[in-house]
């Protein structure tokens, strides 16, 4: 499983340096010349980088600053890519975490990307789900309790599927154990969707910083499995 980078400019020339860069770190780049269409990308997909040429695209800067306002991808690492009209200090007020001045070399590339690799793969691990079919206790408000299965998990909720229908908005305590460990975990969540059929989103609300602890460390551990061997090193904690 690869990293998903989004490239939004017409320079070919650009492309052609940022691609090389972008395979040796286990990186896809999906490209737009456009900002119509990119921005449509911004919104529809979820990407942990995304590099905008903001001078040499119309309306460049503006993408930069839209990227920060969507829900996929308000925390993706961004790149400004500028080349004399918008300056550092501009870029990184908008929303940019690094920024490449054209003409962009390869050595600069290289450096830039790896410098971000770091914070790509954090980003990667925050939203990461792992597919599993683990049993939980459900405790409601009113003290009853009913089981569920969990089918994905993250570190910030899981999906569930439920014997009945539970309401949105309702907040509950949770038990389970992580598969393959002898970690018994508590924390509280909250239904944050829920449909006929009882499937279910849960949000968790309160995590104990221990429990975060376990659950990070044992997605990382799943993410890291996941992951090409070049960016395993930097799927770890950190």
């Amino acid at each position: 499983m690869n990293l998903d980078s989004l490239l939004i400019s017409r320079d070919a020339d650009l492309l052609g340096v940022l691609r090389p860069s972008l395979e040796k770190l286990a990186v896809d780049i999906e490209v737009c010349t456009d900002f119509k269409t990119g921005n449509e990308m911004m919104a529809k997909r979820k990407f942990d980088a995304v590099i905008i040429d903001c001078d040499d695209l119309p309306r460049g800067a503006e993408l930069l600053r839209a990227l920060r306002e969507t829900q996929g991808n308000s925390k993706a690492v961004a790149f400004a890519v500028v080349n004399g009209e918008t300056t550092t200090q501009d870029a990184f007020q908008s929303g940019a975490n690094f920024v490449l001045q054209k003409p962009v070399t390869p050595l600069h590339a290289a450096r830039c990307l790896n410098a971000a690799l770091n914070f790509m793969v954090r980003e990667r691990r925050r939203y990461f789900r792992h597919p599993l079919d683990m049993q939980l206790r459900i405790t409601l408000p009113d003290n009853r309790e009913i089981t569920a299965t969990a089918t994905n998990l993250s570190e910030g909720g899981m999906a569930v599927r439920l014997l009945g229908k539970v309401p949105k908005n309702t907040q509950a305590r949770l038990r389970f154990v992580l598969p393959e460990t002898n970690s018994s975990l508590e924390l509280k969540g909250e239904i944050a969707w829920s449909d006929q059929a009882g499937h279910a989103g849960v949000r968790f609300i309160e995590v104990q910083q221990s429990v975060q602890y376990q659950l990070e460390k044992w997605l990382a551990d799943r993410l890291q499995e996941e992951m090409p061997m070049k960016l395993q090193g930097y799927v770890a904690l950190r």
